[in-house]
């Protein structure tokens, strides 16, 4: 595997990461703030939580695996 491939590689896993990471903290913070909102809605309180940071995070997985692959796209074409 060459250097290049490791950079390719490299960049990804760590735009994924941060997505992952951005992408739970967001979910949770939002189920948090509908839990204490003053009137609750049926989504609010029908939906689990965990379910939903984890969605959160695999959306988020995809959306920094997918900025990594652009501007690598970006770097290479320039």
């Amino acid at each position: 595997m060459g250097i290049k491939n490791k950079r390719l590689l490299i960049l990804i896993a760590t735009c994924s990461i941060a997505g992952v990471v951005l992408g739970g903290t967001t979910s949770w913070a939002s189920t948090n703030q509908c839990l204490q909102a003053k009137n609750l809605t049926n989504e609010c309180l029908t939906q689990d939580p965990v379910t939903k940071t984890i969605q959160g995070m695999s959306v988020g997985l995809l959306a920094g695996a997918g900025a990594a692959v652009g501007a690598a796209f970006q770097m290479k074409r320039q």
